[in-house]
């Protein structure tokens, strides 16, 4: 990622940035549910709504599962173990690359996270931008190696993962020379607005001298938008085309609607932050508004040539063409130079010269 406050460099060309400020990740992972339409209609969905890069999950059953490999959470009816689900969720090495170049077209970068040597083996080959290492994989260390072995820039998720565990990903990857970006993750489904996390962002940056993401798992547009505001790189959020879909994520993702609002958001966010306010400046070029709506000393009712000016007499109203009302203490006790009506704005003109000591008594 290029520097927005990382001083890791995009030392090569595949290095990944957002077009408008943070890299906006719409995560499918398995909202696809097995079908590669489906998937592919994500890609053109993502796209539509803004949104940087394209991520799903590469999961091969037989590389990272087992009979016994427990469900987060049985939600699914046809599927009798989780190897099952996985295999369910497998596509092809052609669907993958099919899946790439469609992503190419639509001027999105490609992500996958990879569960297996055998599913880092099979992205490389069809081209990934970079590598997103999910939660659970940060201390599979012959996966990581063999990612990092690539040079592709690794985005690293620390959703389970202690501080040291965090260190120790970090440390591998430099030692590769590749350009690293640490995402703050809860593993919550979803995740409330109290484990979030955000200062961690100013931390993981501070720590490790690298770019920063979330990867955000709140099913809200609230936690990315707030993300932004803290200068992140790179905001990652799960996506869904309906919260009455089937799935296990479905619950701590946004729809596509809401995508697009995100990205209109970190839109604006950043054409705040790029652009600082000078006040008296800004003063200025208010003038005609100043002078709609501030108000100006005007009399209250008819007075004489030679009246001397009491509180009652004076009062403020629109427009501020005028004496401005700030001044109006400083009118109590001038005397009119000619008679006037009420509600005329006074003018200096109106007030013979100021003589001296004489204000206010």
């Amino acid at each position: 990622m290029k520097n927005r406050g990382s001083r890791i460099s995009a030392r090569r060309p595949q290095s990944i940035q957002g077009k408008h400020g943070p890299l906006i990740i719409a995560e499918v992972a398995q909202a696809h549910d097995g079908s590669l339409g489906m998937a592919h209609a994500f890609i053109d969905a993502a796209a539509r709504a803004g949104a940087d890069a394209i991520k799903f999950q590469t999961h091969i059953a037989a590389a990272e599962s087992g009979a016994t490999d427990p469900w987060r959470v049985k939600f699914s009816l046809q599927d009798k173990t989780r190897y099952d689900y996985w295999r369910r969720m497998e596509f092809t090495e052609e669907q993958w690359a099919g899946l790439r170049r469609h992503a190419d077209e639509r001027k999105l970068y490609f992500l996958s996270s990879p569960f297996s040597v055998e599913a880092v083996d099979l992205l490389q080959r069809v081209g990934v931008a970079a590598w997103k290492i999910a939660s659970g994989e940060v201390n599979n260390i012959p996966m990581f190696d063999r990612m990092a072995e690539t040079g592709l820039p690794m985005l690293i998720s620390t959703g389970m993962s202690p501080l040291k565990e965090i260190d120790a990903a970090v440390s591998r990857a430099r030692s590769r020379q590749v350009p690293v970006t640490v995402f703050q993750c809860t593993s919550a489904y979803p995740c409330p607005p109290d484990k979030v996390g955000l200062n961690l962002i100013p931390f993981f940056r501070e720590r490790y001298s690298c770019g920063v993401g979330l990867s955000d798992h709140s099913g809200t547009i609230f936690a990315g938008l707030a993300a932004c505001a803290l200068g992140v790189d790179a905001i990652e959020t799960h996506v869904t085309f309906s919260r009455e879909m089937f799935g296990p994520d479905v619950m701590a993702s946004i729809t596509l609607d809401e995508l697009r609002q995100l990205v209109e958001g970190v839109r604006f966010i950043m054409a705040m932050l790029r652009s600082p306010l000078d006040k008296d400046v800004v003063a200025k070029e208010m003038q005609p508004l100043r002078n709609i709506f501030m108000k100006s000393v005007v009399v209250t009712q008819n007075l004489s040539a030679g009246a001397r000016l009491r509180v009652g007499d004076l009062t403020g109203k629109k427009p501020g063409t005028g004496i401005p009302v700030s001044e109006l203490t400083g009118l109590v006790g001038r005397t009119l130079r000619r008679s006037v009506q009420a509600d005329h704005m006074l003018e200096e003109a109106d007030l013979l010269p100021q003589v001296a000591g004489a204000a206010g008594s």
